[in-house]
């Protein structure tokens, strides 16, 4: 059986960069002045959203089915998309490529279910 403790280390073990071709960013205020952002990346059949922190480094992913399902995650979760919203320009900008994988000090927060609803 594969613990989140397991996903963890396996996720350190990936490489160090992580490159993606969407930058059609979600983004989700936690608290004042930090934002946990997302993108959507299409794996064959399947996508995966790549959550990041304000400075690009990734801290977490989740795999679905579809597009479809992963923008229905999103939003279920309050992520709401950047380009939606002429406010968010204004209060903060998009992370900014190359991304690097880094640890969340709490953890992965969305693929252990702790911070997150599945659809």
């Amino acid at each position: 059986m594969e613990t989140s403790a397991h996903k963890a280390l396996d996720f350190l073990k990936m490489s160090d960069v992580v490159s993606t071709q969407s930058r059609d960013f979600w983004v989700k205020v936690v608290e004042m002045l930090q934002q946990n952002w997302a993108l959507i990346e299409p794996k064959g059949s399947k996508v995966t959203i790549y959550f990041l922190r304000d400075l690009g480094g990734v801290f977490d992913e989740l795999n679905y089915s579809s597009l479809r399902e992963a923008q229905a995650a999103l939003r279920l979760n309050g992520f709401r998309r950047y380009d939606e919203d002429p406010s968010y320009s204004e209060m903060f900008a998009r992370p900014e490529s190359p991304f690097r994988r880094e640890q969340h000090p709490n953890g992965p927060i969305y693929s252990s279910s702790r911070h997150w609803v599945d659809v």
